[in-house]
């Protein structure tokens, strides 16, 4: 039976987890987003030039990615909660990111985006 008696208690959360997950999610981001792995296909398919990006506001850009990191990593421990281990972790982990990943394939389906990255 569901227990909902049990009320979110943020001073549980590891603050050292979040600021790991954040700057891990970095990490792999800007590897992942390196032009000779998927950067330069995901320029082109959108359509924005080398220019483009570099009169963009790159701070601003990565600090609020940086803020929205930190947002959805405090999210995913407050639905893990502090009792669990680091497998778990790293199961519910993955499972949300993959729920994400198929929902966001979803909505790329029914806008008829390019799938291609």
């Amino acid at each position: 039976m569901l227990n909902i008696s049990k009320k979110p208690d943020i001073s549980t959360i590891n603050w050292l987890a979040i600021l790991v997950g954040a700057v891990s999610s970095f990490a792999i981001g800007s590897v992942w987003n390196a032009k000779p792995v998927f950067g330069g296909t995901w320029q082109r398919l959108i359509g924005r030039t080398d220019e483009d990006i570099k009169n963009s506001n790159m701070g601003k850009t990565f600090g609020l990615a940086f803020l929205l990191t930190v947002v959805m990593s405090i999210n995913l421990a407050m639905f893990i909660g502090a009792d669990q281990g680091f497998t778990f972790g790293l199961f519910a982990g993955a499972a949300a990111g993959i729920g994400w990943v198929a929902m966001i394939g979803v909505m790329y389906l029914y806008e008829g985006c390019v799938m291609k990255v």
